[in-house]
């Protein structure tokens, strides 16, 4: 984890997130933290009105929002924030609810060549194709598919998310 380690604990072998804004990154040993090309399966609970993430293709690093990698966006009614569930952040957006709150749901992400394909609970939402001169995003220049890590996002102290049945399957 990086900057405010305690917005993340376990509690009935869920990962909580709530506090303040906080990463929770894999660092492990499995494809030494370093994947391409994967599937990666994670059921997701909300409380109204939060906000959270899941990274892919990133990079630890100690403090604020990563820079590397994308943001598969968590949030079925946090304010009035038009980036909800199963949205590609700031690339390609999701502005429907696809999942309720108080209710666990599964979000499966597959990063395949240049394409995330992002589905919840077996529909897919979300299909984006990285183009060949794709240099990232204005504010995010390392916004790009490529090797790395994925992350749990905490994302402020009104907001409770919870990560649990964490699978992530090599496609090679």
């Amino acid at each position: 984890m990086n900057e405010n380690t305690a917005t993340f604990s376990v509690k009935d072998g869920a990962i909580v997130a709530h506090g303040d804004r906080s990463h929770c990154f894999y660092v492990g040993s499995f494809q030494n933290h370093n994947f391409k090309d994967y599937e990666l399966k994670v059921d997701v609970m909300t409380l109204p009105g939060s906000n959270g993430g899941i990274y892919i293709d990133t990079g630890y690093q100690e403090k604020s929002w990563p820079l590397k990698g994308f943001e598969v966006q968590v949030n079925n009614t946090y304010a009035n924030d038009p980036r909800k569930t199963a949205s590609l952040y700031m690339v390609k957006d999701n502005a429907n609810e696809v999942a309720k709150d108080n209710q666990w749901f599964t979000q499966h992400i597959i990063v395949k060549g240049d394409t995330i394909t992002v589905s919840v609970d077996g529909t897919t939402i979300t299909q984006w194709t990285q183009p060949a001169d794709w240099k990232g995003t204005h504010e995010f220049p390392e916004r790009r598919i490529g090797p790395g890590t994925i992350a749990l996002q905490g994302h402020d102290s009104g907001s409770t998310v919870y990560y649990k049945n964490i699978r992530i399957k090599p496609l090679k």
